[in-house]
């Protein structure tokens, strides 16, 4: 039977840190002041956090601190990608983690939360109690090319149509570099043109049945604008990683950690190959396959998985 989340909760501190002459980022805490500490790591890069994320945690049991990454949701300067990488957001983590006096925490992320989060413990084992990862993501070039050089064109061939409109054909070979030179260029229309098929193509697969409703709030312009440029940033880049594969090279960090991983079966943005490898690489993790759910943390059965999760390591 599918766990429902906890219910809605509001913040009780909302603060603005500055992690640099240039980036303010919005922090929040929810929850138990003196509860166990987590810190929840959102997706894409530059989709910033959203109040549901609040309700996979007990309210009575946890210590919640949600923030929005670099130049997305309510950190400032929006859209930004300048001092903007993977190991900036690790900083900025642990600037957060000062900030708010806390000394050890849960560390909580799906998709690319899931690739900040292995990328932090990796960096501050002593500072992470337990890990619950989503819909892994480890920004490996074949990730990266299965969702935008057409793997996943072969599930979604009539949105990948869509997708590759605004492109002229002789530049589809690669599509992420297509994109980035277009949302950095000059042409505000045609920025703003590329930001919402980009964040439209992402939010009509990341579940298993679309919504209309979820597409149009992935186009919507302010949103789009940072959800398409900070991907396209970390993507074209590596992830600013220093060798393909490198989260996996340095998992030996980190695995005598406890880790609950969950994936859905039918995830076709990040696909289940890599919830296995992180599982077969890391031997005390345990690894959940949501049946029936595709991508998106909305999907009843990845919720459900993530509850039970942190239930299990809330004490």
């Amino acid at each position: 039977m599918n766990r429902s989340l906890y219910p809605t909760i509001e913040p009780h501190i909302r603060r603005r840190l500055k992690v640099s002459n240039l980036h303010e980022i919005y922090v929040e805490e929810c929850g138990n002041p003196e509860g166990k500490p987590v810190i929840v790591l959102h997706g894409g890069p530059g989709a910033g956090c959203n109040p549901a994320m609040r309700r996979f945690f007990n309210p009575k049991k946890y210590r919640i601190i949600l923030f929005d990454q670099r130049g997305c949701g309510r950190s400032t300067p929006n859209a930004c990608c300048k001092e903007n990488t993977t190991w900036d957001l690790v900083s900025d983590i642990e600037a957060i983690r000062e900030a708010f006096g806390i000394e050890t925490w849960q560390v909580f992320g799906g998709s690319w939360g899931s690739t900040l989060a292995i990328a932090y413990a990796e960096t501050h084992p002593e500072r992470v109690t337990e890990m619950v990862l989503r819909g892994i993501f480890l920004i490996q070039r074949e990730e990266i090319d299965w969702f935008h050089n057409g793997g996943c064109a072969r599930i979604h061939p009539e949105l990948w149509e869509q997708f590759l409109s605004p492109i002229p054909e002789d530049e589809r070979g690669d599509m992420v570099a297509a994109y980035h030179k277009r949302l950095f260029g000059e042409d505000e229309a045609v920025q703003r043109a590329c930001a919402r098929s980009w964040a439209r193509w992402e939010g009509a697969t990341v579940t298993m049945a679309s919504s209309p409703a979820r597409v149009q709030a992935f186009g919507h312009d302010d949103y789009a604008l940072a959800f398409s440029r900070i991907e396209a940033h970390y993507f074209i880049n590596g992830g600013f990683m220093e060798e393909d594969g490198q989260l996996l090279r340095d998992l030996h960090r980190i695995t005598h950690l406890p880790c609950t991983i969950v994936q859905g079966r039918f995830d076709v943005v990040t696909p289940p190959v890599m919830a296995w490898r992180l599982h077969r690489a890391w031997s005390g993790s345990k690894l959940v396959i949501a049946p029936n759910a595709g991508h998106a943390v909305s999907e009843p059965g990845i919720a459900s998985a993530l509850v039970n999760a942190t239930d299990s390591y809330a004490g």
